[in-house]
């Protein structure tokens, strides 16, 4: 430990204890604490019925359930718009160490973060997606492919029914060079699920570009 450490020591992101060597952002006891949903070890589970129907996919698992208030809303919220970069992609790593262990990216080639428009990122700094992403390859060593753009800009869906987030995503996504992907198995990830409008509007984006490629969904948190 440095003398900067010890003077101001490194603090958990949740309840404030002091953290150990080699841990960051989240003491032991609140990163245990926080509520896996164990979907992926239900081929059949709620986030996987979500989109049944509305594309077609390999497998679709949420890892962390994410309720109003809680533990996992707050470092959602802190990662998203408090510019905790770097919590973003500590939690995807610790995601992705955990699903790999199950077998969860078992035949996956690449790794899809979906998209943030030009300008919001200039504004926020990052994508926080694509933070995760990069947690994901830390854990897994899968590429990271940043094929997905977002072609205009669209309201924040924190406040909008289900129809209204179906409508404010519609058609906002295109996949650049598609031929690069074609047969690859590819997992298409998000920050949070609510209603799933984000992750359809990105799936159809990629499948009708490159019909012949398959798709994983995966979440960090995700509300059901």
């Amino acid at each position: 430990m440095g003398l900067f450490d010890y003077i101001f020591p490194k603090r958990c992101h949740l309840c404030g204890a002091a953290l150990g060597d080699g841990e960051e952002f989240l003491c032991p006891s609140c990163l245990a604490s926080l509520p896996r949903t164990g979907y992926h070890r239900d081929a059949d589970n709620r986030m996987a019925q979500r989109f049944a129907g509305l594309v077609p996919y390999v497998r679709a698992s949420g890892h962390f359930f994410y309720s109003r208030g809680s533990d996992m809303a707050r470092l959602v919220h802190d990662l998203k718009y408090r510019r905790f970069r770097g919590l973003a992609r500590w939690l995807g790593e610790r995601a992705g160490e955990e699903l790999l262990t199950a077998g969860f990216f078992d035949g996956i080639d690449a790794v899809v973060p979906v998209p943030m428009h030009f300008w919001k990122k200039a504004v926020r700094g990052y994508n926080q997606t694509e933070e995760i992403a990069l947690g994901i390859h830390h854990a897994t060593g899968l590429q990271v492919v940043t094929a997905l753009t977002a072609v205009r800009p669209h309201r924040t869906q924190t406040a909008l029914t289900e129809e209204q987030r179906r409508r404010n995503v519609s058609g906002i996504f295109r996949l650049r060079h598609p031929e690069m992907l074609a047969g690859k198995h590819l997992l298409i990830l998000d920050d949070v699920c609510t209603t799933g409008a984000t992750l359809t509007a990105a799936s159809e984006a990629v499948l009708s570009a490159s019909p012949t490629a398959r798709l994983s969904l995966l979440t960090l948190a995700c509300v059901f």
